[in-house]
C-alpha cells in the first residue's frame, strides 16, 4: 500500500524559504507512469495545484507561485521536495502531496489515487 507523508516546519517567518518533504513508502517515486504532486489549500479555499515531478524526474509547474516554487526529488530517500521562496502570510495553508497516474491539475479527479494527510504551514513573524 502506497503511503505519502508530508513534513515541514509548521511555522515560517516572512521572507524565509519554506521546505517541505513528501516521503513515499510502499512504492518507488521512479515507477512508471506516476506523477508526484504538490497542492496547497489556503484557509477557506480549495486545493490549488502547485506542480509535480514525474517518474523520470521531469518537473511541471502550475501558475500558483510559479516564480517562487521549486520541486525536486531525492530518489535515495524516496522523497519529493517542495521549496517556496520569499514566503508571505498569504502562503499560509495546508500543503498536500498526492500521486496521480497522469499529469493533472484537478484535485477532485480520480487520477489522484493516493494523498498525504497534509501539513499545516503558517507564515508569521
Amino acid at each position: 500500500q502506497v503511503q505519502l507523508e508530508e513534513s515541514g516546519p509548521g511555522l515560517v517567518k516572512p521572507s524565509q524559504t519554506l521546505f517541505l518533504t513528501c516521503t513515499v513508502s510502499g512504492g518507488s517515486i521512479t515507477t512508471f507512469p506516476y506523477y508526484w504532486n504538490w497542492f496547497r489549500q489556503p484557509p477557506g479555499e480549495g486545493k490549488k495545484w502547485m506542480g509535480a515531478v514525474d517518474w523520470r524526474g521531469s518537473v511541471y509547474y502550475g501558475p500558483v507561485l510559479r516564480s517562487r516554487t521549486s520541486i525536486s526529488r531525492d530518489t535515495s530517500k524516496n522523497q519529493v521536495i517542495l521549496q517556496v521562496g520569499s514566503v508571505t502570510p498569504e502562503d499560509t495553508g495546508v500543503y498536500y502531496c498526492a500521486r496521480a497516474g497522469i499529469l493533472s491539475h484537478n484535485a477532485a479527479g480520480e487520477e489522484f489515487d493516493h494523498w498525504g494527510r497534509g501539513t499545516q504551514v503558517t507564515v508569521s513573524s
